[in-house]
């Protein structure tokens, strides 16, 4: 963070002092959790549903924070922060918040977001935003990673993307920040712009428009428009904004009628700016590729697993590519680069050859469809490998889950996986539709919880099989791939 007196900070965000005269510099991080604070620290005073931040004010204090964020007077120095309507409490429901002091306070915390973006994108500070339906966190990694080089970059932890990790990021930088990766999440209308406004991107990313939280947007027409809103939020072309857009997503590709900004089409197309030629799969599922660049070529050799990962992987090329970087550089970037975040596509090899793909952070159609092809792929080698996906509920698809679900099942049969497993009722039309398309006896199987799904794995997974595990949060089907490889070797 930079550092800035109480008093500056109660100036940023409108708010007032309390116990303090505003001298104590904040030179810290700023945090929501008082035991994670350093010297010199912010702690926000954020509510929960089992407890108050703002009762732990002074514990802050004493752990060695500068000040307090705050929507209401505690026992300890701190910067009280103005009210915020119901109407303007923004896209983060915060558990607890009963009152709207939460959503006081990362309204505040937003300010402060800005503050510290304007006063550094003067000196040299670059501000990435990505944004899509799936494979935000995937491609946000790569981009960190492939940007590193150039200078130092900040980057969230795993989907750390709303109203509270957004600007929580943002407050990471400092003066020798070069590249900020921020990661854009939203769950209505509106909700990307408003991140956009807290700290205005030069480059920003859309990766594709899929089905994910349909049940709160209504429609993919509503997620296209949602999604654009980063495009529109983008400095003119003479300014140096930057549209970097998925030329095989015909909603994002449209976006570029939306931006002012200069257009990079990335894809397989034959028109997109950067493009992927020749792809090729090996037995584990990681692709290589040509990249193909105004500026030249180079071959790039992905040590992550999935076939859709040569999207996310052009989309960080052509990232830093406008950043200055060349086509053989971004090449051996891309090639050295790894899984940062956890439970994404998370592959592990016990001793006995069981290969357990743990992707189970979240799901939605697109991202179960890009898991299964890729377990499909990592079975199909010499000899054949037997294929299992446990899958269950992919949450917030409203009145399209069960079709969606209905989808999946069938689509597990049409990519010959040998088991399907569906864990919980509310996933039961996967098993519907796989029965349906024509799977018999037990090729799948409905389980009603996580602990039949692994008694049932248990007694049947064999030497050399190959697992996938994946599920919105909301299922922690993260528990099955856990008792897979707990207490054994890995090779």
């Amino acid at each position: 963070m930079i550092p800035l007196s109480l008093a500056e900070i109660a100036a940023a965000v409108g708010g007032r002092l309390h116990h303090t005269d505003g001298s104590p510099l904040v030179t810290g991080s700023v945090e929501f959790d008082s035991r994670e604070l350093t010297e010199g620290g912010l702690f926000l005073a954020l509510p929960g549903l089992k407890v108050d931040g703002h009762d732990f004010a002074a514990a802050a204090i004493a752990a060695g924070a500068a000040g307090v964020l705050a929507a209401r007077e505690v026992d300890a120095p701190a910067v009280i922060v103005p009210p915020v309507s119901e109407a303007n409490r923004g896209s983060v429901a915060l558990t607890g918040d009963t009152d709207g002091s939460g959503a006081a306070v990362l309204a505040a915390l937003g300010k402060l977001a800005r503050l510290t973006v304007d006063t550094l994108a003067p000196k040299g500070l670059t501000v990435v935003g990505i944004t899509g339906s799936s494979g935000k966190t995937s491609t946000k990694d790569l981009i960190a990673q492939v940007v590193e080089p150039m200078g130092p970059t900040v980057a969230p932890p795993g989907s750390f993307n709303n109203e509270l990790g957004h600007p929580w990021t943002v407050l990471r930088a400092d003066a020798d920040t070069r590249f900020l990766v921020l990661e854009l999440s939203a769950r209505g209308v509106g909700h990307i712009g408003q991140l956009c406004r807290t700290a205005p991107p030069r480059i920003g990313v859309v990766i594709n428009v899929g089905t994910a939280h349909l049940g709160e947007f209504g429609s993919q027409e509503a997620v296209a428009q949602t999604k654009g809103e980063l495009a529109e939020s983008l400095p003119s072309a003479e300014e140096g904004g930057v549209a970097i857009l998925n030329a095989d997503d015909p909603l994002v590709a449209a976006m570029a009628q939306r931006s002012k900004a200069k257009i990079v089409f990335f894809g397989t197309d034959p028109k997109a700016t950067v493009r992927a030629e020749d792809v090729d799969l090996d037995e584990q599922a990681r692709a290589t590729f040509r990249l193909v660049t105004p500026a030249g070529e180079a071959q790039v050799r992905l040590g992550l697993h999935g076939a859709h990962h040569v999207s996310n992987a052009l989309a960080a090329a052509a990232v830093a590519l406008e950043l200055g970087a060349t086509p053989a550089e971004v090449a051996d970037r891309l090639s050295a680069a790894r899984r940062v975040s956890a439970r994404r596509m998370e592959v592990t090899t016990r001793a006995d050859g069981v290969t357990v793909v743990n992707d189970s952070y979240n799901a939605n159609p697109e991202s179960v469809r890009a898991a299964l092809k890729t377990l499909a792929a990592m079975s199909r080698t010499e000899p054949r490998r037997r294929s299992w996906a446990v899958l269950g509920l992919m949450g917030e698809l409203g009145e399209d889950s069960i079709a969606a679900h209905d989808s999946i099942g069938r689509y597990a049969v049409r990519l010959d996986v040998n088991r399907l497993v569906v864990v919980g009722e509310q996933a039961g039309a996967m098993h519907q539709g796989a029965y349906l398309e024509g799977s018999w006896g037990e090729e799948s199987v409905l389980v009603p919880d996580v602990e039949a799904a692994i008694a049932l794995l248990r007694e049947q997974v064999r030497p050399g099989d190959v697992v996938l595990v994946k599920a919105s949060k909301v299922a922690a089907l993260w528990r099955v791939a856990d008792a897979l490889l707990e207490g054994g070797d890995t090779a």
